[in-house]
């Protein structure tokens, strides 16, 4: 190579391998200081693109296990709720169980039992309805199946898993009917003598003076007993009697000790009997023979739908409204829970409605409809209690199995394999983007010693023009 002034080729060479070396010394001390070997698209476009996919799917999981763990809670508190309700269920079986023991007990202890029986299923519908988790509230119905209807005569009462969402007309072509008995005789003036009127094997003493409003007031102190409701609106204005409940195992029975006359109630010394009629339906125009005042869908998208018909006022007060009675219109408000790092990996829980007016529902036989209506006041009342008891809490006793199971198949095990997924992925980032200390500080010392070499040769290389003085 010439010896030139103008042009140092030499300096040029160590510079630009000088630059190198820093350049990399540079990335090295990043690296190290960052702890990553990706810091920027430039260090691995391939790399980065990988890395924050992962990094999304980390988030993603972590969240989802977070979202797991506060479902379990929700599960938990629900669980809770009905545990209790659950106890509450087996002390008035125990009470049921208890009046049933007529040979014992007597109509105060009977009386005793009701009351205390009537509390605790105000304390249930109170657990139903004031249970939640935040302000969601899990067990009125509002975190399962809804519904609503446009005619005040039908109420929902709920439905199963199998009840689909959608709007369903509701018509009633023969009406429900309650036990019902009229006296024979209207009575017109006050009771000429004391009078004892037996209704559903319960003495009713009515003493002599009374008018009929009198004695209508005085029968229906005993309906909590009798299961009968007295109205003066029947035929004529006579005294009626018709049992609370509807259907086929709704039974009356009436008897005086006292001839029928104007001055007495007319029902006079010979019995009447009478027994109630199930209402039969439709459903989205599919019929249903009900039970009591309750259509039941058993097939189709409203299988398992249940709705109760009121019952009409004034002179039709023992039977249901009948004809076309609007539409009920079902919504699935289960809860949705996000339990899976990706879009749609999600998990659907429905929690029934456990009010005491749709516990107990459909029990054949029964003279009772719901829990609500249970009274334990007569023998026959109490073992009708019992089946209506223990519906109940078949009930109660499924659905905390159904969330049980949703809790530990659905939400801990999804949560558990997604530990073991996230566990695998961060692996998987670290490898991609992580800095291997014990390799990096190797390169670091290497491109730290030719950055030392560099700048020595650098030196030499600027001096070599130098050499052309000795020439001259």
């Amino acid at each position: 190579m010439a010896l030139t002034i103008t042009n140092n080729v030499a300096s040029l060479t160590a510079q630009h391998n000088l630059g190198r070396s820093s350049s990399a010394l540079n990335r090295s001390l990043e690296r190290l200081s960052s702890g990553l070997k990706v810091n920027r698209g430039a260090d691995g476009p391939a790399a980065l693109t990988i890395s924050e996919k992962q990094r999304a799917q980390i988030a993603g999981l972590e969240q989802a296990i977070e979202n797991s763990g506060k479902a379990v809670a929700v599960v938990q508190t629900a669980e809770g709720a009905l545990n209790e309700i659950n106890t509450l269920l087996n002390k008035a079986r125990s009470l049921a169980l208890d009046s049933a023991n007529t040979g014992v007990n007597d109509d105060d202890a009977l009386a005793a039992n009701q009351a205390e029986i009537d509390n605790l299923l105000d304390t249930v519908d109170r657990i139903a309805n004031n249970t939640q988790f935040a302000t969601k509230k899990l067990l009125d119905g509002s975190a399962g199946l809804k519904g609503e209807t446009t005619d005040a005569n039908v109420k929902f009462l709920g439905g199963t898993t199998d009840t689909q969402a959608g709007t369903y007309a509701v018509a009633v072509t023969t009406a429900g009917e309650r036990a019902q008995a009229a006296a024979t005789t209207a009575q017109t003036g006050n009771l000429a003598a004391d009078e004892i009127l037996t209704v559903n094997g319960i003495n009713i003493t009515l003493s002599a003076g009374l008018s009929q409003t009198d004695v209508v007031n005085r029968i229906n102190e005993y309906t909590s007993q009798t299961g009968v409701v007295a109205d003066a609106n029947g035929a004529s204005s006579t005294t009626r009697l018709y049992s609370v409940d509807f259907g086929t195992d709704a039974d009356i029975s009436v008897v005086s000790n006292t001839a029928a006359a104007a001055t007495s109630t007319g029902f006079g010394t010979s019995k009447i009997t009478d027994t109630g009629a199930n209402v039969i339906g439709t459903i989205n125009g599919v019929t249903y023979n009900g039970s009591g005042n309750v259509l039941t869908s058993n097939s189709g998208v409203t299988d398992g739908l249940r709705v109760a018909i009121e019952a009409n006022t004034g002179a039709n007060a023992h039977a249901t409204v009948t004809g076309s009675l609007g539409v009920a219109t079902i919504t699935d408000n289960s809860l949705q829970f996000q339990i899976g790092p990706n879009q749609h990996q999600t998990a659907n829980l429905a929690i029934n409605q456990v009010n005491p007016d749709v516990l107990g529902v459909g029990v054949t036989n029964n003279q009772f409809n719901n829990l609500a209506q249970i009274n334990v006041t007569s023998h026959a009342k109490a073992q009708d209690s019992i089946g209506i008891i223990d519906s109940a809490i078949n009930e109660i006793s499924n659905l905390r199995g159904s969330l049980g199971a949703f809790q530990s198949n659905t939400l801990e095990a999804t949560a558990n394999n997604m530990r073991t997924t996230l566990e695998n992925s961060i692996n998987v980032e670290s490898v991609i983007r992580d800095t291997d200390f014990a390799s990096e500080i190797a390169n670091y010392t290497k491109q730290q010693v030719l950055v030392q070499a560099g700048t020595s040769i650098l030196g030499n290389a600027n001096q070599m023009s130098q050499l052309v003085l000795g020439l001259l």
